[in-house]
Parts: C-alpha cells; sequence; structure tokens
C-alpha cells in the first residue's frame, strides 16, 4: 500500500478516520482487512500523540473494537464471533458515509437562497372563555370559593364564648368562703368545702384558697380519704369574715 498523508484535524470522530483509510488505499468497504486497518490506524493514532493532539476516548476506544475483532478472528473457536464483529463495523460505516452524502447534498441545496426575518409583531390575546361546564361542577366551584372567603373572616362571638364568658372565681373570694365555714364550727370536712362548687373555676379556686390558707398557718388538714378534715389553727373568733390585705391577691 502507499504511504497515507492526511491532516488530523479533518476527523470528526473514529469512523470518519476509518472510511479515509478505506478510500485512500481503495479497500473493499464490504470486505475490510481488520489487520491492515488496524495497523494504519494505530499509526494515526500515535502520530495525533506526537503532535501532542488530544485524542478523544472514542479514537482509544475504536482502537480496543479493532484489536477485539482481528483477536476473535485469529481464534478458531471465536472466528465467528469475530466475523459478526466485523460485519457489525462495516454497517456502520455505510450507514456513517450515507449521512456524509446526504449532509453535503442537503448544504448545497441553500447556496443562493436568502435569508429573510419578520419583525415581531404585537399579537392581541383573546381573553374570551370558551370552556363549558355542567351545572353541578359550577355550584361545586362556588362553594368552594365561598368557603375559602369564611377562612379569611374573622371568628364569630360564639368561638369565644367558652373563653370571655366563663364565669371568673377568685382566690380571695373562696378564701373568705373558706374562713366563714371555719367561723362557724371549728373543723369541717374537707369534701363539704367543694360540694357548692358548680363550675371547675369553683373547684380550683377552692382549692387554692386552702393551699394559701396552710401557708398562712391559719388552717390545717387531717386524714386520708373521705375522712379528711380542715381544722382551725388559732382563735375562732378572731378569723375574719371578709379580706384582708394578708390574703389579697
Amino acid at each position: 500500500m502507499d504511504a497515507i498523508s492526511y491532516k488530523l484535524p479533518v476527523f470528526e470522530g473514529p469512523l470518519d478516520l476509518l472510511l479515509f483509510l478505506i478510500q485512500k488505499n481503495k479497500l473493499n468497504i464490504y470486505d475490510i482487512p481488520i489487520t491492515e486497518i488496524l495497523r494504519q490506524y494505530l499509526d494515526a493514532i500515535e502520530e495525533m500523540k506526537e503532535l501532542d493532539l488530544d485524542i478523544a476516548s472514542e479514537f482509544l476506544e475504536m482502537a480496543a473494537r479493532l484489536v477485539q475483532i482481528k483477536s476473535a478472528m485469529l481464534l478458531p473457536k471465536y472466528e465467528d464471533e469475530g466475523e459478526q464483529l466485523r460485519q457489525e463495523l462495516t454497517g456502520q460505516l455505510i450507514e456513517y458515509r450515507l449521512c456524509q452524502l446526504a449532509a453535503r447534498r442537503l448544504a448545497g441545496q441553500h447556496i443562493g437562497f436568502d435569508l429573510y426575518i419578520r419583525e415581531p409583531q404585537e399579537v392581541e390575546p383573546d381573553r374570551t372563555y370558551r370552556l363549558k361546564h355542567q351545572p353541578d361542577e359550577l355550584i361545586a366551584a362556588y362553594f368552594a370559593a365561598a368557603g375559602r372567603g369564611k377562612r379569611r373572616l374573622p371568628p364569630p362571638v360564639q368561638a369565644f364564648r367558652g373563653i370571655v364568658a366563663r364565669k371568673i372565681v377568685s382566690v380571695s373570694s373562696k378564701i373568705v368562703y373558706v374562713l366563714r365555714n371555719l367561723r362557724l364550727k371549728k373543723s369541717v370536712r374537707y369534701q363539704s368545702l367543694f360540694e357548692t362548687a358548680e363550675t371547675k373555676s369553683d373547684l380550683v379556686a377552692t382549692f387554692l384558697a386552702l393551699l394559701e390558707l396552710m401557708k398562712a398557718r391559719r388552717i390545717r388538714v387531717d386524714g386520708e380519704g373521705d375522712k379528711m378534715e380542715v381544722h382551725v389553727q388559732g382563735d375562732v373568733d378572731k378569723l375574719p369574715t371578709e379580706m384582708t390585705s394578708e390574703f389579697e391577691d
């Protein structure tokens, strides 16, 4: 074969390089001599390295592929597999050559044509709503929108009735209540002080009043369970019947 002379930068890929070698040496693309093509392909790769050109990974991958085909064809056990691999490569080269011819033909058809571009024009949008809906869909949409509107409104008065309308019971008033009960008797049943409670606030305020009186050592609580009793500590006649500064909140 004659010596090969070519310009490396024109090759767009490994298939382009293989087609150049086949055409340069006038080889039959349907019966590619793998050994000769592999040798020339590797020489081209080495020349790329000498010129400090960046060798894409696809060029190295094609070199490995050619080596695989050659190795398979030399081994009787894998001869059929090697022939199949060579036919696959031949098919890719034929398709690549057809694409090149088609690209050149299309490029030639655009020679001599002028390019015309129209300036952008403003388009008035048509905002007419043309969709049709069933009556039940419209009703559902209305109630959904009405529900969202109600969520933005302030809460009704009934929502605060359980908070602001609840009766407030002060601990001070329950202290007077306990002391008045003890003024008549020196001791009372613990449970009897809660029998007149109407709400939870009454119960809590009465319990806190007992704690305050115990802390001030005005009363003491003895016993357990139902037998618990509240006893006066000190003179009964000196127990106040109204709130004093000692127990003011």
